[in-house]
């Protein structure tokens, strides 16, 4: 059965700590949903009822669009290995991009450098869900990608912008991500 918390607890923050993997859910108010797959040791707690991830350059910048719009956002961690379990973070969000102020605040609580940097995504906590995981396959972590950070460091500081005002700027639906170029 679900269990409902209003904050993180100790049990909690360790097992997010231990997960190699978590999702992220998202909505405008009509359009499409969008669930995204994360990794790469990006996902941080900042207290009990706040998390945060750094969000490097990608195909796409739904999630920014729809936090802009409504600020609805759903961390998901699932456990693959161990005993079962399914951790939700129901959360008010927003994306602090590498012009905002509060950048410099936060950005170094996210660990070294990453090629590709875009933006932070931040969660207020409004309900910590868990249940039970019992239909979640286990799985044995074969390592991180390569790839995307790779694709990154190949390219200068002006390819990203111009990557980033190209494919980021706008959702697949239409409304703008708020993305603008760091001045």
């Amino acid at each position: 059965m679900a269990k409902f918390l209003p904050a993180l607890d100790d049990r909690l923050m360790a097992f997010i700590r231990a997960q190699r993997m978590f999702f992220t859910g998202s909505a405008p108010h009509s359009g499409r949903v969008n669930v995204s797959p994360k990794g790469l040791d990006t996902f941080r707690i900042l207290s009990p009822v706040r998390v945060g991830y750094l969000d490097l350059t990608g195909s796409g910048n739904e999630t920014a669009a729809h936090l802009l719009e409504n600020g609805r956002i759903t961390f998901m961690f699932c456990a693959f290995e161990g005993p079962p379990l399914i951790l939700r973070l129901y959360a008010q969000g927003r994306s602090v991009q590498l012009h905002h102020a509060e950048w410099k605040e936060l950005r170094p609580h996210f660990g070294p450098p990453m090629p590709g940097e875009r933006q932070l995504v931040i969660g207020e906590i409004e309900t910590v869900q868990t249940s039970c995981g019992y239909g979640v396959p286990q799985y044995a972590p074969d390592g991180e990608r390569t790839q995307l950070t790779a694709w990154a460091t190949h390219k200068s500081p002006e390819e990203l912008d111009a990557y980033r005002r190209e494919k980021n700027a706008v959702s697949i639906d239409g409304p703008s991500t708020g993305w603008r170029s760091a001045e």
